[in-house]
């Protein structure tokens, strides 16, 4: 048997920060153009992501920089660690990217990165990624997240034919985390006050009265309610998975590293289950 060729390394991109811009008080705006952009595209997808490069503080890599050689060359604790953040945005003209940041102080790293980062600083990332886009041939299209999944709730928004039905529900923190979106659909906009992440959420998607038709949702969010989400809509809903993009995009309690690293063992185990009661039901 023929040996299978290697997967070809991935190279990381080199952009340069635009400009920046605090959207809400926990949601702040970045944008990167430059050369390094010439052959991006991210117009495919509504849930186009990236994956920033963070080098710990102090360590310097050479240049050309070459991940590759990095992680020959430099002890496992200096090598950059990586943090996925949804394409807000793709201006193909000036190739500009935009990715929007949720932030809390001090905490986490690429939050108070964002905050501080100033125009002309150099920026490296892998991607794009992505798998969802709105199907225009659904007869109706279910959109649910807090946060973390508002950049590709409100692209999805933006990319829907004129006229089409859906039903969405984003949670935030409170009024003043809302955004206006570039969309005649109505976003119900949940404020989560001192409540758990997701449980309004989950409330309000569960006192949904589901239209008729083939419905499409796209659902992400903290892992904890969108484990519920997707036995209602799978397992209660019985929606076939192939109309379901449904992941957690991060986890309570974990940074990305920790749940990255879980991620897939997680997913498996609940698709197993969850499956399992959609056979039965």
């Amino acid at each position: 048997m023929a040996e299978r060729p290697g997967r070809k390394p991935r190279k990381p991109r080199t952009a340069q920060v635009v400009r920046t811009e605090r959207l809400t008080p926990h949601m702040q705006r970045v944008v990167l153009g430059g050369e390094g952009l010439a052959d991006f595209a991210a117009d495919t997808c509504t849930d186009h992501y990236v994956k920033l490069l963070f080098g710990p503080e102090g360590v310097r890599y050479p240049e050309p920089f070459d991940l590759e050689r990095i992680r020959e060359e430099f002890p496992r604790e200096q090598w950059p660690v990586t943090r996925t953040y949804t394409v807000r945005a793709w201006d193909p003209g000036p190739r500009e990217l935009t990715l929007d940041f949720v932030v809390h102080g001090d905490e986490g790293l690429a939050g108070p990165w964002a905050t501080r980062v100033r125009p002309g600083e150099t920026v490296r990332f892998m991607g794009p990624g992505g798998a969802y886009a709105p199907d225009p041939e659904a007869d109706w299209h279910l959109l649910a997240g807090d946060e973390s999944a508002l950049p590709a709730i409100a692209r999805a928004l933006e990319a829907l034919p004129a006229g089409s039905r859906a039903n969405v529900f984003v949670e935030v923190s409170g009024a003043e985390e809302e955004q206006k979106i570039d969309s005649d659909v109505e976003v119900v906009w949940l404020h989560r006050g001192d409540r758990p992440v997701g449980e309004a959420l989950v409330a309000a998607v569960r006192a949904l009265d589901f239209p008729e038709g083939r419905p499409q949702a796209f659902v992400h969010g903290e892992a904890g309610f969108v484990k519920e989400l997707r036995r209602l809509l799978r397992v209660e809903k019985q929606i076939p998975r192939e109309d379901l993009s449904i992941s957690g995009y991060w986890r309570m309690g974990h940074d990305e590293d920790g749940w990255q690293a879980s991620k897939r063992e997680w997913n498996a185990r609940i698709e197993a289950e969850q499956e399992s009661g959609a056979a039965a039901a």
